[in-house]
């Protein structure tokens, strides 16, 4: 139990990248109260936990409706999940968010950012909707079940945690030292990625 915790844990927390995240909130709330932003802090996590919750609990059911094999989703996620781990390293993945958030921050009737761009497609995003999905499609049983929640829930107290610090967690981290966690982390979830192809085709040829 404790090795399933710690591999969802790192999944999700690579995926979500709390870290990454904290920047681009403290740039989108620029200018708000701190309670202000605390609060939308805390919206956008429950939102996000909300849809990731939904696709844990019914993306097997959801897979079956549509045909689609499990194996079939592990090599489709895995792709994904890499993809994002090549943003990663290259920092591509900052540069979108970045613009995404000054598309956000030029819009003056727009003040409220828990929902949109923070709760999706940042924090709920399509890699974090697949890695929820293979992780709880992986898990056997009620208990296990339960262990890759609580590796989710983990992960969002500590992104809801980073983002409340966002303005003082920058300061503190500085832009190159986040670049090199955010690199390390893409690695990781890199390796990841490749695990979930091989054990796609494995299952798919039967290897």
């Amino acid at each position: 139990m404790p090795e399933l915790f710690f591999s969802a844990f790192i999944t999700l927390f690579v995926v979500i990248d709390p870290p990454g995240c904290a920047p681009i909130y403290a740039g989108l709330t620029k200018g708000a109260a701190p309670a202000q932003a605390r609060n939308m802090a805390i919206r956008a996590c429950f939102i996000a936990a909300i849809i990731l919750l939904v696709f844990a609990l019914f993306g097997q059911d959801l897979l079956g409706a549509l045909h689609i094999e499990l194996d079939s989703f592990r090599i489709a996620g895995g792709f994904m999940l890499f993809w994002i781990a090549w943003e990663m390293v290259f920092e591509k993945r900052t540069q979108r968010r970045e613009e995404r958030a000054e598309k956000v921050a030029l819009t003056p009737e727009v003040e409220d950012v828990s929902v949109f761009p923070m709760a999706m497609p940042m924090l709920a995003g399509p890699g974090a909707i697949a890695a929820v999905m293979l992780l709880q499609n992986e898990a056997e049983g009620l208990e296990e079940t339960l262990v890759v929640l609580g590796a989710l829930a983990a992960v969002l107290v500590l992104t809801m945690l980073a983002l409340i610090a966002a303005g003082p967690l920058i300061r503190l981290l500085g832009d190159r030292v986040e670049a090199v966690i955010t690199r390390l982390l893409g690695v990781l979830l890199a390796a990841l990625a490749a695990q979930y192809v091989i054990d796609g085709l494995r299952g798919s040829f039967g290897v």
